[in-house]
């Protein structure tokens, strides 16, 4: 089989239920910020492009009335999103700034880096991994 090439992931979509809110955790809580903002009249929903400094790019999209999707950790399909930090405790003590809970840390059985979860607004499970 010939290797695809892939170099990365380059987006992430993700449907929110309230789009301020998540538009707002997304930039003032975690950081990403705004490279595009459009709204589509014609599916009364809005489309954002977030990004990280290394290129990483989260497609924020409201529908109305979108269903709600099954999240536990263990059922089948995408299980969480991990962002790389530098520091864990710095990036938990921001998000206690924004009243946002993480769990406790944990520390990687393999690599024997420390982790920890955290929701975003919808509770989509989240992850912080220390470099």
């Amino acid at each position: 089989m010939k290797n695809m090439m892939l170099k990365g992931f380059h987006h992430i979509a993700i449907i929110c239920s309230n789009y301020t809110v998540s538009k707002s955790f997304y930039t003032e809580v975690l950081g990403f910020e705004v490279l595009d903002e459009n709204y589509r009249e014609s599916r009364r929903s809005y489309k954002c492009d977030l990004a990280l400094p290394d290129g990483s790019q989260i497609e924020l999209f409201s529908f109305p009335d979108a269903p709600k999707r099954p999240s536990r950790p263990e059922a089948q399909g995408l299980r969480h999103l991990a962002f790389r930090v530098d520091n864990l405790d710095d990036a938990i003590a921001r998000l206690k700034t924004n009243q946002v809970e993480s769990e406790p840390i944990r520390v990687d059985e393999y690599t024997g880096k420390r982790f920890t979860f955290f929701n975003d607004p919808d509770g989509l499970p989240l992850e912080l991994y220390e470099r």
